[in-house]
């Protein structure tokens, strides 16, 4: 198992190890032992799996407050870019960005961290999508900053012409309203 920190404190790469034949393969995906000892405590509490096609953006999106989540997100099916954008208060990377390729190919995940904006696009036909997260959701704390921010200037390695987004995440504020609020 390889861990591998980004640029970023705390958000994590995680690239498990595989074990393939000619039956097929088999890794760990989570064994919380083994991250603890790695100095990641977190007590996943709820699993969410997410289908999409080619080009659907869904993001960026975060919880608040006592609600907030960290989160170990990884693909099962297809391949997506996944972003994390840093919005813990006080952090030196706040307002910056990091990606990464998710696909069920080279089966790495990333852990995101509480304080963080998180969101992907399907660069595959389709992809299943999968997290764990360490609280619950809650809708009254519900989150977010809009995919095509210039303050923020994410490269979604995509024709942004040609995303798939919700009106929910339409409607997102742009970073510069964020930290007004």
């Amino acid at each position: 198992m390889k861990f591998t920190e980004t640029f970023i404190p705390d958000l994590i790469v995680f690239e498990p190890g595989v074990f393939g034949d000619e039956r097929g393969y088999f890794f760990e995906s989570y064994n919380r032992r083994v991250w603890a000892d790695m100095g990641i405590h977190a007590d996943f509490v709820q699993d969410n799996q997410a289908r999409s096609v080619r080009g659907v953006l869904r993001g960026l999106h975060y919880q608040t407050g006592e609600h907030a989540q960290a989160k170990l997100v990884r693909v099962v099916e297809g391949e997506v870019l996944d972003v994390a954008v840093d919005l813990r208060e006080g952090s030196p990377h706040y307002g910056e960005w990091f990606s990464i390729r998710l696909s069920a190919e080279n089966k790495k995940q990333l852990f995101v961290p509480r304080g963080f904006a998180h969101g992907y696009i399907v660069l595959s036909e389709t992809a299943e999508f999968c997290y764990k997260c360490d609280n619950y959701y809650a809708k009254v704390a519900e989150g977010g900053l809009r995919y095509d921010d210039p303050q923020l200037a994410i490269d979604w390695q995509f024709d942004l012409s040609k995303v798939i987004v919700s009106e929910k995440d339409l409607a997102l504020p742009y970073f510069g309203a964020h930290r007004k609020a």
